[in-house]
């Protein structure tokens, strides 16, 4: 077999604010690989699917002696020498963003087969039935010891984790306030049960919580109804501002889960001024990684979780780019929100 191209993006400098497509990330399709005669040494030979864009790639751009890009994605073998995968099998874990990668092992490289046994697109297992809806399912179990009739605050809810999170709430029985930043993705946090739903950029979270200014963003509360609310339950993808205004609105016992701080990712770090609320309200917060808490859940969600995205129950959408020379421009448009 002639070489074929194995086009990737690498990861070029570090960067002082956001990243700069081009510059920070490297479209390179110089380099080539021979399927049938690269040598495995016992290994198997990955082609790459599809590929997760998530917020937490921006804090790995950290050393200049990293130059291969990971994240999340799915291949299918397309060679194995491995016993334990055969070809046409698909792999989820940490691949390269390249065309073509070669393993030695599952286990060993955090990879894992999927069956699929729902025949869902295989996007769905860099999103919410991956990485994303792990953190949700997981942390969600671990943290929130939600109680039907309370009230959770949601930032970043239209994005995968967050209107997962929703979704969770609301099968909990919580009412749902939920903040995100274009008015496609209100609808969407209206359309999958959130009570409250407003657009952080044209309105102040501060102002939200404190229940002023609410008409334009009601969904089917009254105002009387709304300035009775108190906040137990708080999701963070955000940080900064946000953060500071769910510490002001938190109730007595509240439950903050700290599950990243994007406003802070690429300006050195954003103030939250109102720790002392942490305090005075006997909040408690709990900040994760998924990996630390995923053998506790990991049958379970995948029993269930797959099952109800097939049937409907539980919704999500994607933003699907094409292309590793667009990597970069996927990573910024995260970042920017």
């Amino acid at each position: 077999m002639a070489p074929i191209k194995n086009a990737r993006t690498i990861f070029n400098s570090i960067p002082a604010g956001f990243l700069e497509p081009g510059k920070t990330t490297v479209y390179d399709d110089s380099k080539t690989i021979d399927i049938e005669d690269v040598a495995p040494n016992g290994g198997y030979i990955v082609k790459t699917l599809v590929l997760s864009i998530d917020p937490y790639m921006r804090g790995r751009m950290r050393s200049a002696d990293i130059e291969s890009l990971t994240g999340y994605g799915v291949g299918v073998v397309v060679r194995s020498e491995n016993v334990e995968v055969k070809k046409g099998d698909h792999v989820y874990g940490m691949l390269s963003h390249e065309e073509y990668s070669i393993h030695q092992s599952l286990k060993g490289e955090g990879l894992v087969v999927i069956f699929n046994e729902h025949n869902l697109p295989w996007s769905a297992y860099v999103g919410v039935t991956g990485m994303p809806g792990k953190t949700v399912y997981m942390a969600w179990k671990e943290y929130s010891h939600a109680k039907k009739g309370e009230n959770a605050f949601i930032s970043a809810g239209g994005g995968p984790v967050g209107s997962f999170v929703i979704q969770l709430a609301k099968l909990d029985g919580l009412k749902v306030i939920a903040s995100a930043g274009s008015n496609e993705k209100l609808k969407f946090m209206k359309s999958i049960g959130a009570d409250i739903a407003f657009n952080y950029k044209t309105t102040k979270t501060a102002d939200v919580l404190s229940r002023e200014g609410l008409v334009d963003v009601l969904v089917g509360l009254s105002i009387s109804l709304i300035r009775k609310l108190t906040l137990t339950r708080y999701w963070d993808n955000v940080g900064g501002e946000t953060l500071d205004a769910a510490l002001v609105a938190a109730s007595n016992g509240a439950r903050f889960i700290e599950c990243g701080m994007i406003s802070g990712y690429n300006n050195g770090g954003t103030p939250v001024n109102n720790m002392m609320m942490v305090v005075a309200k006997s909040i408690t917060m709990s900040g994760f990684i998924v990996f630390r808490i995923e053998h506790k859940y990991q049958d379970e969600f995948y029993a269930k979780v797959p099952a109800m995205v097939a049937s409907g129950e539980l919704k999500y959408t994607e933003e699907v780019t094409n292309g590793l020379d667009k990597v970069g421009d996927a990573i910024l448009a995260v970042q920017k929100g």
